[in-house]
């Protein structure tokens, strides 16, 4: 089976029921991760998570075949998530179809595969396969989806405010879903009790920007908060996020940070000029708090090395796509170190 973005929503639920590995590709990433988490909620039983990576694959092919039916042995049901990049889990998907023993649904989000990729053509023409391929969106259809996810959650809202929220989460829809399950927590929505969202409740608790969908992972990790940054990282994953997509966000706090401190220069009143700030609306007043221990923390040499820093972890991520989820860890958690550093204590080698 093969569908676009166009008509998987009509092909998901017989796909579901009758395919059982799951080729989701295309330039639109987010797209495709939120179509793999729809096969998901689509199957009769998924049972356990078990997540693997495209490069373990690439290297021991037959692994992806001993898990997908291994799931008797543990007494319950599993679906497996593979994160790829390209054609990764070429040779693993083809020695899979080469058993005829039953597996468990296998699903695989290929970064930079398309529908011609040598993966897909493996699955294209299986009544048991689904090849996906999606195109970036637009912001109408993003709203579209925005409303759909909205009624699932119990949330009344209208075009308006379905449109800021696929504006503020950059049209990806990853980010749009995690919008609206805040939305559905704060107004404690259900689809039984249905809730209508005002334009205050989205002010309290949503996102303006893509960038504060990243916000807290990125104050956490400026502001030296180690604790938090474990469940944060997870989030991150839950949604799928690009690695990448995540540093270029660290990289435009820090950008921020460093007009900051030009125009703060020696004024040591960080709070108050930090207030004329937000009043001349060159930064949002949500924003203060943490700014305001970010701008304490990083200052002078220990900015610049910040910044080194952060350019070395970008080239690190785009030389090592398969292991960008671990560089990325490592490099946020010396970064948080050095943050909780008092200033007068040796700033940590790796900075």
């Amino acid at each position: 089976m093969k569908a676009t973005q166009k008509d998987f929503g009509g092909l998901a639920a017989r796909a579901a029921r009758e395919a059982r590995v799951f080729f989701f590709c295309g330039p639109d990433e987010a797209g495709a991760t939120d179509a793999a988490a729809r096969i998901v909620s689509m199957l009769p039983d998924p049972g356990e998570r078990v997540e693997m990576a495209g490069s373990d694959l690439r290297k021991d092919p037959v692994r992806l075949g001993d898990e997908a039916r291994s799931n008797s042995l543990f007494g319950g049901t599993r679906h497996i998530w593979v994160r790829a990049q390209g054609d990764e889990a070429h040779d693993a998907v083809a020695v899979l179809l080469e058993n005829a023993v039953e597996a468990c649904p296998v699903l695989i989000v290929a970064t930079g595969a398309t529908d011609k990729s040598r993966t897909a053509k493996l699955l294209a023409n299986r009544p048991d396969g689904l090849v996906a391929m999606f195109y970036p969106p637009d912001l109408g259809s993003v709203t579209a989806s925005v409303r759909t996810m909205a009624n699932a959650a119990g949330l009344k809202l209208g075009s308006e405010i379905a449109e800021r929220i696929a504006r503020a989460s950059g049209l990806d829809t990853r980010i749009a879903r995690s919008e609206v399950t805040k939305l559905a927590l704060y107004l404690d929505a259900t689809a039984e009790t249905p809730r209508p969202v005002s334009p205050a409740d989205l002010d309290a608790v949503g996102a303006r920007t893509e960038d504060d969908g990243f916000a807290p992972l990125v104050d956490a990790v400026l502001g030296g908060q180690r604790d938090a940054i474990g469940p944060e990282l997870k989030r991150m994953r839950e949604l799928g996020l690009n690695p990448v997509g995540l540093l270029l966000a660290f990289e435009r706090r820090v950008a921020q940070l460093a007009a900051l401190n030009a125009r703060l220069g020696r004024n040591p009143d960080v709070s108050g000029f930090l207030k004329a700030e937000a009043g001349a609306r060159r930064i949002f007043w949500k924003d203060q708090p943490a700014l305001a221990v970010q701008l304490k923390t990083w200052r002078g040499p220990r900015l610049e090395r910040l910044v080194a820093r952060l350019v070395a972890l970008h080239q690190s991520l785009m030389a090592n796509s398969q292991d960008s989820d671990l560089f990325l860890a490592e490099g946020l958690l010396t970064i948080a170190r050095t943050a909780g550093a008092r200033p007068n204590q040796p700033m940590h080698k790796a900075i």
